[in-house]
């Protein structure tokens, strides 16, 4: 149901006027061009002058029926909460079917009113939830990564059809660098909100950007007037800074993440290198990740997708497939459960990362790893053919051969996997224009 707020008085003065003017176009209902005197009528004097008028008041009539019309159809495709169905009109001398009132009158009307006014079906237009078009790029977009595919589109969209959730939907991609972990977060984002990565909805951090490390000296910068309390709190000043620095750290972003909440029913947050978070950011999120109480009183049911992207397992992941290859395997049967439970065997016990040692691990908070495959020469191929049509350049079979074959590939006997996936390929295309 379209979800548009009712216009004020002067928009509706001013559709009015559109209606009556789309009436004097040519075709239009009503329309015969200029007035002209029946047979035998002079052109002038008073004979034909009462005629004309009785005319002229006739067509204004029909004129001002039509309008009234056309409002009635028009408001009952933009407000149809506040439509009330009235019986078609009688057939008369214009004719009230739909089809001569002007069906494109009524489109191009729609589409000017929703161009600055919001017109949707989902109640917040900030929200598109365009599965099919998910789907699409999963399928079309992103190479290699069949697992990739089907368990997000089904994890994401079952979640999403829910009628009342109970907890945050949680996915950690896991996989080397380039191999479209980043690019499906997008896809995920392009897709369930209008404004895409730039929406109310959708928060992105990136662990190293919004999270520097505690103990850097650059913090000193962001926030100076703890250095008085660092230098006085004896023996240990830096190990006051890195409490107090991480205090506030964990406030800012249950501070973000409790405001996008407030404003969206459904939202999407988005952790880039996840294995470089603080433990204690870690454990300011369980509150959000866990199950939810009950809220009897809330008409509709939040929803939120937290997504955690890092590398870690990546090296695993890449043994297994390599492991399977070698044993006659196609690529695209390797399954969900041959990498599975080594995946979350390797984040678990990763030893130079507290991803693997936090709440959202230990208390199975993650609904499900998503492995990301290594590329393929041929995968990398078709990343450079992409490149290339979305920059709407011209190429050749033998400008991507060349473009795949200076990437790096491992391991060194194999040199079956690309070592940076499709990354940086879109720079390696500018070698090659004039």
């Amino acid at each position: 149901m379209l979800r548009c707020p009712r216009s004020p008085l002067r928009l509706r003065l001013c559709l009015c006027v559109l209606l009556l003017l789309l009436l004097l176009l040519p075709g239009a209902p009503g329309h015969r061009g200029d007035a002209e005197p029946g047979p035998g009528a002079e052109k002038t004097g008073s004979r034909w002058a009462w005629p004309a008028f009785q005319g002229l008041q006739e067509r204004l009539r029909a004129a001002g029926a039509l309008s009234r019309r056309y409002w009635a159809l028009f408001s009952c495709r933009v407000w149809p909460e506040h439509c009330e169905e009235d019986e078609e009109a009688p057939a008369g001398p214009l004719a009230w079917g739909r089809a001569l009132l002007g069906q494109q009158y009524l489109d191009i009307l729609t589409t000017w009113y929703c161009s600055f006014q919001d017109c949707c079906d989902s109640g917040d237009c900030r929200i598109s939830n365009n599965f099919t078009g998910l789907k699409s790029d999963l399928s079309v977009r992103l190479h290699g990564q069949h697992l990739a595919q089907e368990l997000v589109l089904r994890t994401v969209r079952g979640y999403l059809e829910l009628p009342r959730p109970e907890k945050a939907l949680v996915l950690s991609f896991h996989g080397w660098s380039g191999t479209g972990k980043n690019f499906v977060a997008r896809m995920l984002a392009e897709n369930l909100y209008r404004d895409g990565l730039r929406s109310d909805c959708v928060k992105v951090f990136i662990a190293m950007f919004h999270f520097p490390h505690p103990t850097s000296v650059d913090l000193y910068k962001i926030q100076p007037q703890l250095a008085f309390w660092c230098t006085s709190f004896k023996p240990f000043p830096m190990l006051f800074y890195v409490i107090v620095i991480t205090l506030d750290r964990k406030e800012q972003l249950t501070g973000q993440i409790r405001k996008t909440q407030e404003r969206c029913h459904q939202t999407l947050f988005i952790f880039d290198e996840a294995e470089k978070l603080h433990p204690g950011l870690l454990e300011a999120l369980r509150p959000h990740l866990g199950r939810q109480a009950p809220e009897n009183h809330r008409a509709q049911s939040p929803r939120s997708i937290f997504l955690f992207l890092s590398n870690l397992g990546g090296s695993v992941i890449n043994e297994v497939v390599l492991r399977l290859l070698k044993a006659g395997r196609p690529r695209e049967d390797v399954a969900l459960g041959d990498l599975q439970p080594r995946l979350r065997a390797a984040v678990g016990e990763a030893p130079d990362s507290g991803f693997g040692h936090s709440c959202l691990v230990k208390e199975n908070l993650i609904d499900f790893f998503v492995p990301f495959l290594p590329l393929e020469y041929r995968h990398v191929r078709l990343c450079a053919r992409d490149a290339f049509l979305s920059q709407k350049l011209l190429y050749t079979e033998e400008l991507l051969d060349e473009i795949a074959k200076m990437m790096v590939y491992v391991p060194k006997e194999e040199q079956l996997f690309s070592s940076q996936g499709c990354k940086s390929i879109s720079q390696r295309i500018n070698y090659f224009l004039p």
